[in-house]
Parts: structure tokens; sequence; C-alpha cells
């Protein structure tokens, strides 16, 4: 049957789990790019050194599948914790504590420690079939290229790709079935699924579409954050077909998307991108005139378009890099250290590298705490990359796409090393999901719109309702009004006073008074215990140490006319 350039066959009989197929166009044999199942690979990375690449076939994906009473978890953003990761670096590792090491179901043996840590969104490095072998560009000339050179490793996964197939490389039998499996028990423990894919510029609509419905029909994936080629987001976004899907990209035209004064009923769209990152590094350095731009990041919720923060992705340093290294060593990729970004805004704390020098790794792990701290209590959905809370190292490697090793794959020891700064991350993610005031579904506008004597967010510095932004200062006391985010119709959330001084010296900072019958108290200290349920009441000001946040919460009950008041 044929029906454009489309042809088709019946098959009489045809049992398709007993075949694997290919395609051959003269001598060029090649897989059917549409392929649901892809066959050939062993093991990651394995590499024919005759042609170049394994003998990989199609193969067809029929089966039933009981997915019994699942349902996407509908988590909006404003109520997400993401988290991004590799299916294969996260377990991979020999003390991952897992059964079966760098799979789908390995990944599925985490699900207790992610509960734990508080997240309920994953984000999915490519999890679809890709080439794992990639070849020099020689039109680039890049001068540590060689003759007969073996081809790279592809770990990341960004490039040629068959997009609807989930990798076998990743599964211990039955890809298929074990990445449906992966999704229903995260959705069972509330934990939305999103898959990263990247299309190359000019990739056909048809198949962008087609791809698309076929993990969300098939696979009940929960969203995508589409990479690569972003000219068909437009129509994606305004698809029947995807309303009540997430999408991430780096940018939508939401005024061509909606109409004017239109919000979409369920907020789907999602900007992701390294504004967040860029302008929080800079303000955590330390460097000059950067409050403007990061108390305005802080804020930055568009009715229409969420927003993706996130300080460190897995292009770039870790965490703990950030704080450690000023200059990339990329060494290890064989490129003579040219690849990867030259500049990454980070500070490495007066030492390159590894070091004993206590003061140093003090200092180093206070950065670390601000870091979290300036993304959750920033009002966009916060994104940690996987190991962050444990203080994961790539040893100064900040482009590591083709390291298949302990480079890239998580050191779970580092859990127990470090268990104080694992317990730190819990506690803020923990704090964040308490307070509904401090992940709001509206952006702030810094107006009294509720009349209740205080705005929804406002800065301070030395003085009480007054921040000077000048370039020079690195300070700045945010306080939420927890009247415009009650917990329930009963009870209004608290305030919270959030202290950041990036600067080396300590600062003061004014407190606005708060209704009568309530105080100040703090509940964390960037520099020393995570949370001081003890502290003694603040009053009229702060002092915070340099290059440290401090975090303030009203405690007691407003008195109200006619009423005593009752304390907590």
């Amino acid at each position: 049957k044929v029906m454009g350039d489309l042809c088709s066959i019946f098959l009489k009989g045809f049992r398709p789990e007993r075949y694997e197929y290919a395609y051959r166009i003269g001598e060029e044999v090649f897989v059917d790019p549409r392929a649901e199942r892809i066959l050939g690979r062993k093991d990651f990375g394995e590499w024919d050194p005759e042609t170049g690449v394994p003998a990989l076939r199609g193969g067809f994906a029929f089966e039933a599948y009981n997915w019994e009473n699942d349902r996407h978890p509908k988590i909006p953003y404003e109520e997400g914790i993401l988290y991004h990761l590799h299916v294969r670096g996260f377990t991979k590792n020999q003390n991952s504590r897992v059964r079966h090491k760098g799979t789908f179901v390995g990944l599925a043996e985490k699900i207790p420690y992610l509960k734990e840590l508080g997240v309920n969104q994953l984000l999915l490095m490519p999890v679809y079939d890709f080439d794992e072998r990639i070849l020099p560009e020689k039109e680039k000339n890049i001068p540590y290229q060689k003759e007969g050179q073996e081809p790279k490793l592809n770990y990341w996964g960004y490039g040629k790709a068959r997009y609807f197939a989930p990798k076998s490389t990743y599964s211990v039998k039955d890809p298929v079935k074990e990445f449906k499996d992966l999704v229903k028990k995260f959705h069972a423990e509330g934990i939305e699924v999103l898959m990263e894919i990247f299309f190359p510029e000019g990739t056909e609509e048809r198949l962008v579409f087609d791809c698309l419905e076929h993990w969300v029909r098939d696979y009940h994936v929960d969203g995508f954050y589409l990479m690569g080629d972003d000219s068909m987001n437009r129509f994606l976004a305004r698809d029947p077909m995807f309303v009540g899907t997430k999408l991430l990209s780096t940018w939508f035209d939401t005024d061509n998307i909606y109409e004017r004064k239109k919000t979409p009923a369920f907020r789907n769209l999602a900007e992701h991108n390294d504004g967040f990152l860029v302008d929080a590094r800079r303000f955590l350095k330390g460097d000059e005139d950067q409050l403007p731009a990061f108390t305005w990041r802080v804020r930055k919720n568009p009715a229409k378009c969420a927003v993706i923060n996130y300080i460190t992705h897995h292009d770039g340093f870790t965490l703990m890099d950030l704080v450690s290294y000023e200059e990339r060593h990329n060494e290890a990729n064989g490129e003579g250290g040219q690849d990867g970004p030259a500049y990454n805004f980070s500070w490495n704390c007066g030492v390159e590298g590894p070091t004993r020098k206590r003061t140093i790794l003090q200092l180093r792990k206070r950065q670390m705490k601000n870091a979290l701290a300036l993304l959750l209590f920033s009002q966009g959905t916060p994104m940690l990359t996987a190991g962050d809370e444990f203080g994961q190292s790539r040893e100064g490697n900040n482009n590591p796409y083709c390291q298949d090793n302990e480079i890239s794959w998580l050191n779970w020891k580092l859990t127990e090393k470090n268990k104080d700064f694992l317990d730190y991350t819990k506690e803020l993610i923990a704090l964040r999901k308490a307070h509904p005031v401090l992940h709001q579904s509206r952006e702030l506008t810094l107006m009294d719109y509720a009349a209740c004597g205080y705005p929804d967010l406002s800065y301070h510095g030395k003085d009480a309702w007054r921040l000077m932004a000048d370039r020079l200062n690195r300070e700045a006391g945010l306080m939420y009004c927890g009247r415009y985010a009650p917990k329930d119709r009963a009870q209004e959330d608290d305030f919270f006073y959030i202290a950041m001084n990036m600067h080396w010296e300590p600062q003061r900072l004014a407190l606005p008074d708060l209704p009568a019958g309530m105080r100040w108290e703090k509940v964390l200290d960037t520099q020393g215990d995570v949370v001081e349920t003890q502290a003694d009441p603040l009053t009229k000001s702060i002092t915070v140490p340099g290059r440290c946040i401090q975090v303030l919460e009203s405690t007691g009950n407003p008195v109200r006319k006619g009423k005593k008041r009752k304390e907590k």
C-alpha cells in the first residue's frame, strides 16, 4: 500500500517477537530510525575496529504492558524539586549499593534515597538509543586529531539517535519493560519522570511530534527538556496533545503561544537556561554590581511560563568543583584541555584543586551551602545536579562528555564522608517544601496588594525597607510575607527573612518590624549548624558574617483586635 512517499505491507501470521531487521539501500545498511527496539549491542561503548560500530538491528515492541493504576503526578512547577541525572553514571560505581548497576533497574533501586532527599521530579539525560562512539570531525582541523584515531566515547548521548527505543545498554534484559517499570515505580512514589531529548538542526517536524507522543502515550513520561533545534517549540506548546505534558526549553515565545491576557489552565511550559546560573555564581563569588540582577532572579516566576533555576548542570563544574577550581582541567578528554567552557564564574577559595588546608575546606563547604541556599530560597523551580548534594567532584573536568569512568560516575562513599552536607541539603529542601511562601505559584510584585501592611516580597539593607544596590554592595535582606501564601484556610504561613552577605567582611542588615506579638528567630546559618531551634529572639538588626547566609523565621502569633495573643 502506498500513501504519498509512505509504503506499507501486510504480513499474515507474522510473529514480531521472533524477528530483527535492518534496511539495505544499495551497499548501505541502516537501522530503522523509528524502531522501538535496538538490538546488537552487548556492552556500553563497545566498538568494532573493522566496521567502526556494532551491527545494529531494529526490533518490535508489541507486547501488552500492565500499567495498573498508574497516574501522572501532575506536580505544579512551584512545588517541584527537580533532580538531573545520567542513568548509567548514577549507579555504575561499585560503591553505589545497588544490584543492577548503571541501569534503569539500578535507578529504581535508589527510590528510597531520592524520597529521603526530598526530590519529586527527575530529569534524565538521553535514555533513547544513541551512537556510543563518535568520530572526530576532520573538517574542523583539530590539532590533536591523528589519522586512524579510535572513535571517542559518547557518554552523554547528545547527537545522532534513534528516538523511539529505550537504550538497551541501560537495561538488564528488556529495555522496553524495564523503562516502563521505572516510570510506574516512580509515579507510585509521587515522582515525575522527564526526559532530555536533543534534536539536531533541521530535524523533521513530524518525527519530533511522533517522538514526544510515543514517549507520553507508550511510556507515560511526564515531560521533556527540548534541546537543539527549538524552531518547533511554539507548535508543540500549542498542540492539544501536550497541554498536560511539561515542556522545557531555552525559551518560549509566550506572547505568540497564548493570547495576550490569557494564561494556561495548567502551566506546562518552563524556561530552562543558564540565566540563573550566571547571576547566582557571580553573586556567590562576590563580583561587583550583582545585587540588581540576582534580586530579580529570586522572584522571577512568570504566570505563562515557569522558570527552572540551577547553579550547576551536567555541562560545566559540579558544585564541589565550582568552589575548588578556577580553571578547567579536561586533559583526560584527549583534546589538549581546549574543550569545555573556558570561564565558569567559579572561585577556588584560595587554592586550585585538592587541599588539606582546614580554613580553605571550611570556606568551600560554606560556599556550597550558600549556593544551595541561593537556589532553594528563590521562587523558580530548583534543579539539583545528581551528586552535588554530597560533594561529588569531577577533578575539575567541566566537559566529561566522553568519560565513562569514575570521573563521571557518582561516588556514593561521599554520602558518608560528607554526611553533614547531605543532611544540610535535606533540611533545606524540607524547609522549602514545608512553607508555601518560599515557593509561590505567582510572580511576586513587591507590592502590598493584600492591604495587610506588608508587600509579598521586600528588600532591605542597612536600613529597613531600603536596599542600596550600588556596584560595591554584596549584601541584602529579603523578606517573604507569609500572608500571601497561607498554609490552609485557617493558618497563615510565617514571615521569612533571608540575610545574604557575599562580602568577605561582616555586614549589618536591618530587620523590619513584624506584626505585634511576633518576633524573629534564626533557623539556618551557613556558617554554623543547620538549624538553631533555640536561637535567641532577634530585634532591630542582624550582623551577618562574611560569605554567609542566615535565615530568620517569624515565631508567635500576631495580635488581632479583640483577641488575646497566643504563643506558638
